[in-house]
């Protein structure tokens, strides 16, 4: 985890970079891919969604949830991932869904920068990574 300042520009540029926002994609598809079989399953995504904590903590402390809430949470998010109602997010749904989230995220935060925490590996850690090396280049 690190501590980085972000903004909605930074979020926006690294999902309209098709080249960086596909290959990105495809690696943490491929990693959530247990079973390797091109789609991913509730139980699949649903660890990726426990690893991001965002119901378990409330700036940074963790907060004790009703388990019958967060699990309906948990399926009121698969189901936003799978567009088709098949049971199961393919690469495109997961594509379109990240991306449509990112950018939500970057409309939600305005033009002023904040610092945030941020997961190594994560799509806004890799974000803030892609533009300071553009910066520093």
């Amino acid at each position: 985890m690190s501590v980085e300042v972000l903004d909605s520009a930074t979020i926006v540029s690294f999902v309209e970079d098709e080249e960086a926002f596909n290959v990105t994609i495809l690696n943490r598809f491929a990693h959530l891919d247990a079973d390797q079989d091109g789609l991913l399953s509730y139980a699949e995504l649903l660890k990726e969604l426990q690893s991001l904590r965002v119901f378990e903590t409330h700036f940074g402390i963790d907060v004790k949830m009703d388990p019958n809430e967060l699990a309906h949470v948990y399926e009121s998010l698969f189901v936003q991932f799978d567009h088709d109602s098949n049971g199961t997010v393919d690469l495109e749904e997961f594509k379109s869904e990240t991306k449509r989230m990112m950018l939500a995220m970057a409309n939600g935060m305005g033009f002023l920068p904040v610092q945030m925490v941020l997961e190594e590996g994560s799509f806004l850690k890799i974000a803030v990574e892609r533009e300071s090396a553009k910066l520093a280049a």
